[in-house]
């Protein structure tokens, strides 16, 4: 019968080990749970089926580490946790022999008491009573107890683990042979004693006093005296009880570590009483100790934290006096010393008492010897500069410094407090001089440092405070120095750009202060710190705290600056177009509304009328063809712009795309660029150009290095006739554009003329007479030089014995001497008289040739 419930409970165990469902698993658990508690026992004698219970036994460990892998899983919940267990425990005690070895104990043991104590924990202690029993059978069950009394203690369960602990205790008391020796029982006695002081020290204040009273009993050992102080301070126990506790332990051997830090517990908890007289009483039992200065230095400390500053400084000025009467501290306790003297020292320099701070750095600085090098000490005289030049003392301050400077010369600290001297005394020179060896310092630094010290800001942070010294001071030489370090170097976007902007607002107030000595440097700073800020801007920012919108708002100041500074340096056009460029670059890191389209455009056709202007200057040929190559590039980004910005609004009266033609039509035909041509085919196509622009082409097709006659031709011609279309004819503009049409179409000082030639430029005059005809307002000026081309024209040909044209264009001219006002007197008589002969010869020269006809 019993062969077949194993058999049941194995086939059950091993399905469950392969169920993953939870639904199953909760199924087969309580099927499990039901047949083990039907299977008997152990027998009383051996098994007859040793190798079936092998087999269960490796089934029932499974089975346990299974559940627990579960639980943790949370597959199962803590009462099946505690039915698994139950079955595992169950079975491995059905298996365990007749003699089983000690391992196989321990783990029966261990088991039965987990067991035992899930059932305790899910509220069904009845359950846990066979396994209990079982455990208490076995000698392992005091230290048991002891662990789970730990394991309990460190889940912060107070009310368990002092139950656990309890009964580790009792279960050692009651026979020794389960005892595992006094210092274990107190070893468990402090524990429950802890236990029941983090539980409620007031609630069971009795129970932990007793428990750490019971430990010292069984065991001395510090810990159960100085957890019994600890006790009663916690409780609020008076003086008398305290000083009866200490008391006790004065009697045994202790360590001077230990004795210090009773004493630093009854000082903490405000006992000065009994705590500096507890330092007394430790002071003259380790009097010969060389470690005695500790005792000293605590009681320094203690004095200090409780405001009795002249106390400490008289203990302090006893440890200098022993210092030089033999009676030296430890390095270690020295170290502490100088730390302890410069805490103090720190705390009245913050509380801008100067003089008391030196009092106490002079007290550090009595341990070092004459001629000493220690960079500690350097650091110390730095600090005492510091306090000297707080209290207008810059001699002692140089001395100081000075100090520093031999312990330490190439810190970047002592540097500053060069630098800060310097300023001081207004040594412009000096004070840049030390900012820069400190720049040096902190770049090399930067490359070495250890970033675990949390050092790698150091040399940003001291340039940061030299510039906003020098500021305070007012000098802005000197302030600049540092700042252009900065602006180089930090790496904290918001820092850095403040930086920059600090930078810009000092020089641009040189600038503006007209310094002309000075100004091209300074300009020059303003375009090298824009520049910088454009290549910051244009790096991946990994500092979170720099968002997109402080960005932005960036790139929106320096490029209004940039656009500032272009519009006053209408002198300096090379510089001009740069700050014009400048503040279209940094605009690109704004969104592109509308205001800012526009600021990009005018940049770009700003920066490439520049280049222009620039290109019709004397300059060697492939510096204007840069120039004008560079204009080239400006437009065609400015023509993606302004298809951009057409679409938001009207533009009707903007004059941009004029501009954008004249621009390109110069720079092409200038550079005899084979685009032009199709530039132009546009330029005939548009329905609605203007005149001046017609007349503008005219003149920059025939402006050097360019020559376009025929396209000059042609937009004169255009503009003429436009001219003529209007319903109030601009007789100034008129004529303007007539005579240079004249002056391209019949060249000056040409005699053999051909007469296509002569007859295009004919139908000019024609065209002027008509005007002249219709109006009083044609200027004489204009019309005395239409007269006097025409009258020129007809000489030459006369000259050449072409009569017939002689006559025609002289004849011309006699036209136009009609249309003269008050200069007509003037030119009448001598060009009546010439005409005249000119009459005459071709009178003659048709008689001649009758006569040859006949």
């Amino acid at each position: 019968m019993e062969g077949v419930r194993l058999a049941a409970v194995e086939g059950l165990l091993r399905e469950l080990l392969r169920e993953e469902a939870p639904a199953r698993i909760a199924a087969l658990t309580e099927e499990l749970f039901r047949e083990a508690r039907s299977v008997p026992g152990p027998p009383d004698g051996a098994s007859p089926h040793a190798a079936a219970l092998a087999q269960v036994e490796e089934g029932a460990i499974s089975l346990w580490n299974w559940a627990v892998t579960k639980h943790t899983g949370s597959v199962v919940n803590d009462e099946q946790r505690a039915k698994l267990r139950f079955v595992a425990c169950r079975l491995v005690c059905l298996c365990e022999g007749s003699d089983p070895p000690e391992a196989t104990i321990r783990r029966q043991i261990l088991m039965s008491m987990k067991t035992g104590k899930g059932w305790i924990d899910i509220g069904k202690p009845d359950l846990a009573d066979e396994f209990l029993e079982i455990a208490m059978s076995t000698c392992y069950l005091s230290i048991l107890c002891y662990n789970f009394g730990v394991e309990t203690y460190e889940l912060k369960r107070y009310e368990q683990s002092s139950f656990w602990l309890s009964q580790s205790y009792d279960i050692g008391k009651m026979d020794m042979k389960y005892s595992h020796g006094k210092e274990m029982q107190a070893k468990v006695l402090r524990l429950l004693a802890t236990a029941y002081f983090e539980w409620d020290c007031n609630l069971y204040l009795d129970r932990a006093l007793k428990a750490v009273s019971l430990a010292n009993q069984e065991d001395l050992h510090p810990a159960g005296f100085f957890l019994k102080v600890k006790i009663l301070l916690k409780s609020g126990a008076s003086d008398e009880d305290i000083n009866s506790a200490v008391a006790e332990f004065l009697h045994h051997e202790m360590s001077l570590d230990f004795c210090l830090n009773a004493a630093k517990l009854l000082l903490e908890h405000g006992r000065e009483s009994v705590g500096f007289e507890f330092l007394k009483s430790v002071s003259e039992r380790f009097e010969s100790s060389p470690n005695h200065g500790r005792i000293t230095l605590l009681h320094i400390e203690f004095l200090l934290q409780s405001k009795r500053e002249l106390l400490a400084k008289q203990k302090v000025e006893e440890i200098i006096i022993g210092y030089y009467t033999g009676k030296q501290l430890l390095p270690e306790a020295l170290n502490r010393l100088h730390i302890i003297l410069w805490d103090m020292a720190a705390k009245h320099y913050e509380a801008k008492s100067y003089s008391e701070a030196l009092h106490w750095y002079n007290y550090s600085v009595s341990f070092y010897t004459p001629g000493q090098i220690d960079q500690n000490l350097a650091k110390l005289q730095r600090n005492m500069a510091s306090c000297y030049l707080h209290l207008k003392q810059v001699d002692k301050a140089k001395e100081a410094v000075k100090e520093a400077e031999r312990c330490d010369p190439n810190s970047i600290f002592t540097k500053f407090s060069v630098y800060k001297i310097a300023v001081m005394e207004k040594d412009t020179n000096k004070a840049v001089e030390a900012v820069i060896e400190m720049g040096k310092l902190a770049e090399k630094s930067s490359q070495h440092e250890d970033k675990l010290r949390g050092e790698e800001n150091t040399g940003t942070n001291l340039l940061s405070l030299a510039a906003q010294i020098a500021l305070e001071n007012e000098q802005q030489v000197v302030a600049i120095k540092a700042l252009e370090y900065l602006a180089e170097h930090l790496q904290d976007c918001r820092q850095l750009f403040a930086a920059l902007k600090c930078l810009v607002r000092l020089t641009l107030s040189k600038v503006m202060a007209d310094n002309e000595e000075k100004k091209d440097e300074d300009i020059n700073s303003m375009l090298t710190y824009l520049t910088l800020a454009h290549k910051r801007l244009a790096e991946s920012f990994t500092d979170e705290k720099f968002t997109g919108d402080m960005k932005v708002l960036e790139a929106h100041w320096f490029r209004k600056v940039a656009w500032n500074l272009a519009v006053q340096l209408r002198g300096c056009p090379g510089k001009m177009r740069d700050f014009f460029l400048l503040s279209f670059k940094l605009s690109q890191f704004c969104p592109s509304d509308k205001a800012v389209l526009i600021a990009q455009k005018t940049c770009l056709l700003m920066a490439a009328a520049v280049d222009l202007e620039m290109g019709r200057q004397p300059v060697p040929p492939s510096e204007q063809a840069e120039l004008l190559s560079q204009a080239l590039q400006h437009l065609q980004a400015c023509k993606e712009i302004w298809k951009i910005l057409k679409l938001t609004g009207d533009f009707a009266k903007d004059p941009t795309d004029t501009l954008l033609l004249l621009y390109e039509f110069e720079a092409r035909s200038k550079l005899n660029d084979p685009a032009l041509h199709n530039l132009m085919e546009s330029v005939w196509e548009q329905p609605q150009i203007e005149v001046k622009t017609l007349e503008i082409i005219a003149s920059l097709a025939m402006e050097s290095p360019a020559r376009y006659p025929v396209l000059c031709k042609k937009a004169l011609k255009s503009a003429l006739n436009l001219h003529r279309k209007q319903t109030v004819i601009d007789v100034e503009k008129f004529s303007k554009c007539l005579h240079s049409l004249i002056n391209l179409s019949l060249p000056t000082g040409l005699t053999d003329l051909d007469a296509c030639v002569l007859q295009e430029a004919w139908g000019y005059f024609e065209d002027g007479l008509s005007i002249i005809s219709s109006t009083d307002a044609y200027p004489e000026m204009e019309i005395l030089w239409l007269m006097t081309r025409a009258w020129n024209t007809g000489i030459f040909q006369h000259t050449v014995g072409k009569c017939r044209e002689a006559e025609q264009w002289c004849g011309l001219g006699m036209r136009f001497l009609s249309h003269l006002g008050s200069l007509k007197k003037t030119y009448e008589g001598h060009m009546t008289g010439l005409y005249s002969e000119v009459l005459d010869k071709l009178d003659r020269a048709k008689g001649f040739l009758s006569k040859e006809q006949e």
